[in-house]
């Protein structure tokens, strides 16, 4: 639930992530909302899985396809929940993985409200 709040603007979640143990939770939420930093993080850490849950989220083909062959097929249908994808979302449901749903669901409803200034692009 915490991961699932740091994508509502909430930043004490984000810091509860770092200070509790789950610096990875917090590297991949900051990987989502962006953050090249936090996903080479993950990649220096051993953390593959949620740097291709990363690229999977964006439909990159081969973080998708790198999550299916190392067997992490809930993080395939999270990440195609994400993108309203509806077997992902049913499969979800059917195999009571609700809280993945609310994941899904608070990523897109980020994704959704952000906008793209280009006076404000990192150099």
């Amino acid at each position: 639930m915490a991961l699932a709040e740091t994508f509502s603007g909430k930043e004490q979640f984000h810091q509860w992530l770092l200070q509790n143990g789950y610096p990875e939770l917090a590297a991949f939420s900051s990987a989502v909302r962006g953050s090249q930093e936090a996903f080479d993080w993950l990649m220096q850490h051993s953390f593959f899985h949620l740097a291709a849950l990363d690229g999977a989220i964006d439909n990159q083909p081969q973080p998708t396809q790198w999550l299916q062959t190392h067997g992490f097929v809930v993080f395939v249908h999270l990440a195609a929940a994400v993108n309203l994808q509806p077997a992902s979302l049913l499969w979800l449901e059917n195999n009571h993985l609700d809280i993945f749903i609310h994941l899904a669901n608070r990523i897109r409803e980020y994704r959704e409200n952000q906008t793209f200034d280009y006076h404000k692009k990192n150099f």
